[in-house]
């Protein structure tokens, strides 16, 4: 039985478990860097190599349990896949008193998850920590590309987005007002995790693509943007949200397979694990 980084079965089961961990090997509308269809697989393995104390936290967060609900491999079109992404979720979302989890893919798998997130928890804020706004309406002919990853979760939830350094003109009308938190903002803001957190609130979903991060430590990833998060002050708000927040689910998308894919996927092992440690702190 292959577990989430190796851990016990016994820490694996989904009746022993507070964490569902669904991946979504897709990579169907990328438009540059292709590769993020190999994302999941690289974050498991760097998961299974990965030490399982948190020093930060002083907790085992593994033994909580991470129940590993399976793949979706439904590629045959992006509206396919999102109709499987939300029906997948919805399902797992019957387990009360569990954290619904996911590892795409490209960024327009988020598109069924929050939906279905959505439809169960009121008052949703979806905290979107991105290199790009991902608001238009449809691209390429379909509205379940990745460059429309929130646009619906914008017109029916509390978006913010943090992190924003790239996007059209076209978007500019969609920016949901007072909640976008540029790139070259906070890079002059002192007290910009303050401010994001002051815009959150309620239950909340976090997608987080990970050209969020500066190239520098995040290089293997779909489109990577200079001028990124760093890490420390991204844990920083990551803590601060779920001291705060009702965090009901998040998902971390855009991990592309390439000859340096190894720091990102042991980054991106790492930010999963170190979100499961704040959950965790904050169930008791």
């Amino acid at each position: 039985m292959k577990t989430y980084a190796g851990i016990p079965e016994e820490n694996a089961s989904l009746e022993a478990s507070k964490v569902v961990l669904v991946t979504v090997p897709y990579d169907g509308t990328s438009t540059w860097g292709k590769g993020a269809d190999k994302g999941p697989e690289l974050f498991l393995d760097a998961s299974e190599n990965m030490e399982l104390y948190d020093i930060e936290t002083g907790t085992e967060p593994y033994l909580e349990g991470v129940y590993l609900a399976g793949e979706i491999t439904e590629k045959s079109s992006p509206e396919a896949m999102t109709e499987a992404v939300y029906q997948k979720t919805k399902e797992l979302l019957q387990n009360d008193g569990k954290l619904f989890t996911l590892f795409g893919g490209e960024h327009s798998v988020s598109i069924g998850s929050i939906r279905a997130v959505g439809e169960k928890y009121e008052n949703l804020t979806v905290l979107q920590l991105d290199a790009h706004t991902d608001l238009r309406p449809e691209f390429h002919g379909s509205t379940s590309n990745h460059a429309c990853a929130v646009f619906e979760a914008n017109q029916k939830h509390n978006l913010v987005q943090v992190g924003i350094r790239s996007m059209d003109i076209e978007e500019a009308e969609y920016l949901p007002e007072g909640r976008v938190f540029f790139a070259h903002e906070i890079a002059n803001n002192e007290n910009w995790v303050n401010d994001v957190l002051e815009k959150v609130s309620g239950n909340v979903y976090i997608t987080i693509d990970l050209d969020a991060f500066d190239p520098s430590i995040a290089p293997s990833t779909g489109t990577p943007e200079p001028g990124g998060l760093q890490w420390y002050p991204t844990l920083e708000l990551l803590r601060k949200v779920f001291e705060k927040c009702n965090v009901v689910a998040f998902d971390i998308v855009e991990l592309m397979d390439s000859p340096y894919a190894k720091p990102s996927a042991f980054l991106a092992a790492k930010l999963y694990y170190k979100m499961l440690a704040y959950y965790h702190i904050n169930q008791d």
